[in-house]
Formats: C-alpha cells, structure tokens, sequence
C-alpha cells in the first residue's frame, strides 16, 4: 500500500436560492457551468457531496473510500473508532447575495432519535463582509416556546431575533440549537459536523423560479430550539503574528487561526487527529516527511494523522486555519 501525503480536493459547487459570485470572484474557485454559487464544498464525506483528491496518485479518490483503506493513518485512532468510515466534518464556503432561511439544526440526541447519524453543529469565520453587513445568532430576549410560537404565526419572528454588524475576521459559533440566519453580502468558511440537516423557519417568504415557496420544517425544528439568550454569540480573539489563537474548542472540531510571516514547525506527537489546513489568505509551502505541498487561497489540504510533524513555508505571508479533532 503506498504511503499516505497531504491531499487536496476537487470542490462540489452548489447552487441555490440566494447564492452569489464572491466564490469566483473572492476565492478564485470556477464554478462553472453555475452562473452562481453559494456553497462550495471543499472538503465532504457527505453521502451524494464527497469531495475527490485533486492530487498525487490517489487522485480521483474520494476520502470515504480513503477511510477504508487507511483507516487510522488517515484520520487517527480515536477519531476512526469513534466515527467509522465517514468523514467526521464538512469545511464549506458559503457566499450569501440574500437571507438564507431562518434555520436551526438538530444535536447528536435529537438527530439519533429521528435516526439521523448525528447533529450539526458549526462555526463560522467571515472572510468578506459588504457595509452593514449582519447575521442572526440566537434570541435577541429570553423567550418562551409559547412566545415564539405566537412571533412565528403573527409573522414577527424578527423580532425577537439577535442581530450581529459583521466583518472581515469575525467568528461565530453556532452550536446545535441555536436558531440562526446569514444576510445578504457575507462570505464566510463554515466549518462543521457531517450532516446536511437543516430545519428552516422562515424563509422571508421568497419563492423560487417555478413560483414556490420552499419547504419549511416549523414542527421538526420546535424540540431543536435552544430558546435561552447567551452573551457570547460573538467570539473575541486578537490575531497574533506567526502564533497560533484559538477561536473554537468544542467535542466536535477545535479550530486556530494562524498568520505567519516566517517558516513554523508545527508538531502534533500528542494528537491523534487529522489535521485541515483551510487557506483564507496568500500562500504556502507545506512539508511532511518527504512530501511538499503548496496551498493558495481558497484551497484545503488535508494532512492525514500519520505526520507527527509539519513545516509551514508561507510565501510572503499566509492566513489560514487550522482544524482538527482533539
């Protein structure tokens, strides 16, 4: 069996309702023949969406299939014990040109009640914001089921909802439960548990091409609801130059940022995960072992759990996030 190496992956653009062209234009990813994106998946082990190795001889491969082959090498022990042969996150950029659907999703508990694999739980880090640019996280006042569902029927969910000014660099957290919206004129990376449920609310009352309005999922979404208010929608940090900062550490994904202006060893003796690199800014050089990867903005390397150590060559400067599973 050939030894495992960085691997980098072909997106899986998706259309819908409210997506623009800030994928093409701000990332440099074609989504061709798609006049317009709003999500690529850049890296997925989601049933129908997996992505395929772009590079070296496991080109055309997609990670699940991965998995089998390479098991714990690929993803770590813990990691493949606990989670199977199924890619464990989903990394996404999402470009919004309107208001997606006032939405929550599901925890592990309630999704294995409705025989679902798991929750989704997800954070957001935003890469390009117009002016007065905003999203929705969470209650904006503590409410009870009976209140909202009054708001829901008179049509006056917004406003009871909390509305955050977003910009460039921001991070927010969406655990599982948490009613929340993007508006329109964000471009974010969207890191997050495997799992494409969703139950949409309300979905500002627009309809498609044929004239219809979209599925709602009022009821589903009532038990998923997390109805208290909380002060940390927002997570604060303060970037630090060729040193890595945490932003989110939850059982699910534990994700750094990282900007570096000078070459950096990274070790990873002590975790037993793989380890993203999702590129937001510039460019680098990666080695592992014998291997050497480059990754431009836009693109995400995936280094498989074997690499106890990395060295990170940035040309010029880079941005990027780090994620793993700890």
């Amino acid at each position: 069996m050939n030894a495992l190496y960085p691997l980098k992956f072909k997106p899986v653009f998706d259309d819908r309702i409210w997506g623009g062209e800030k994928i093409r234009t701000r990332l440099g990813l074609d989504f061709a023949p798609l006049t317009r994106c709003a999500e690529a998946w850049v890296l997925s082990g989601y049933e129908g969406k997996q992505t395929f190795v772009s590079n070296g001889f496991l080109e055309g491969n997609e990670i699940n299939e991965l998995i089998e082959v390479y098991m714990d090498d690929l993803v770590g022990g813990k990691v493949f014990e606990s989670t199977g042969e199924t890619f464990p996150l989903l990394i996404k950029f999402i470009d919004s040109r309107e208001w997606l659907s006032i939405q929550v999703h599901p925890d592990d508990e309630l999704a294995h009640k409705r025989n679902l694999p798991n929750g989704k739980s997800e954070m957001w880090y935003v890469l390009d914001a117009d002016e007065n640019a905003q999203l929705i996280a969470g209650f904006n006042r503590k409410v009870s089921q009976k209140q909202y569902l009054e708001h829901l029927l008179n049509k006056t969910l917004q406003e009871i909802m909390n509305y955050e000014k977003v910009h460039p660099g921001d991070v927010f957290f969406m655990p599982a439960g948490r009613i929340h919206s993007l508006g329109p004129g964000v471009l974010l990376t969207e890191i997050q548990q495997t799992s494409d449920t969703t139950y949409r609310i309300y979905d500002w009352v627009r309809k498609d091409a044929e004239g219809k309005e979209r599925e709602l999922h009022m009821e589903q979404a009532l038990a998923a609801i997390d109805f208290n208010i909380h002060s940390d929608y927002k997570t604060i940090y303060k970037p630090r130059l060729n040193e890595s900062v945490g932003l989110v550490d939850c059982p699910y994904f534990t994700t750094n940022l990282m900007e570096l202006a000078q070459p950096l060893r990274k070790n990873y003796e002590e975790l037993d995960s793989f380890v993203i690199y999702i590129c937001l800014e510039g460019g680098m050089k990666i080695k592992c072992g014998d291997h050497s990867t480059g990754v431009m903005k836009g693109e995400v390397v995936l280094i498989p759990a074997i690499f106890d150590k990395v060295e990170i060559y940035p040309e010029r400067s880079v941005k990027f996030l780090e994620v793993f599973i700890a």
